[in-house]
């Protein structure tokens, strides 16, 4: 049985209660992965919610069957494969593949979607830690988009 002191390690569920940690331990599965390894791809349905506890994990898109680009990465603590939380036959929307080793807990959809549901308050502090790293990832990605386009020749002679 996982710790409070190990769950909590992951963002989203960092500020949860004793209490509703309580609920959530019983349900993650412990999983580990091997580097290269694809947990799921873009298509698939979002059966899991994904906490990485350690190694690196690339969020990748497929452009074509020749083409694919790493557009983020995921580092211990934070979470992925959020699809799952929001249930009504969810897909994935990227392909996570295995940078290196992995241990990643995991929550079924089912699961994590029926103990928001029956504690209102959990659901809350989760709700309100999910968009504060959405939040950060779309302020990263802008980030990086401005960027590309300030280093871009046709439009640098713009500026």
């Amino acid at each position: 049985m996982l710790s409070y002191d190990e769950v909590r390690d992951i963002i989203i569920l960092s500020n949860l209660s004793d209490a509703m940690l309580d609920t959530v331990i019983p349900h993650l599965d412990i999983l580990q992965f091997e580097e290269d390894d694809i947990i799921f791809q873009e298509g698939d349905p979002a059966e899991r919610m994904y906490f990485l506890k350690r190694g690196k994990i690339l969020l990748e898109k497929r452009i074509s069957d020749k083409i694919s680009f790493a557009i983020g990465a995921v580092k211990p603590g934070y979470s992925f494969g959020w699809s799952a939380v929001m249930g009504g036959g969810m897909m994935y929307t990227s392909t996570t593949l295995c940078a290196e080793p992995c241990q990643v807990y995991s929550i079924r959809s089912e699961k994590i979607r029926n103990l928001l549901k029956s504690d209102y308050a959990m659901a809350y502090l989760f709700q309100q830690r999910l968009l504060w790293i959405v939040k950060s990832r779309l302020d990263h990605r802008t980030s990086q988009f401005v960027t590309v386009l300030r280093n871009h020749p046709d439009i640098e002679s713009l500026i």
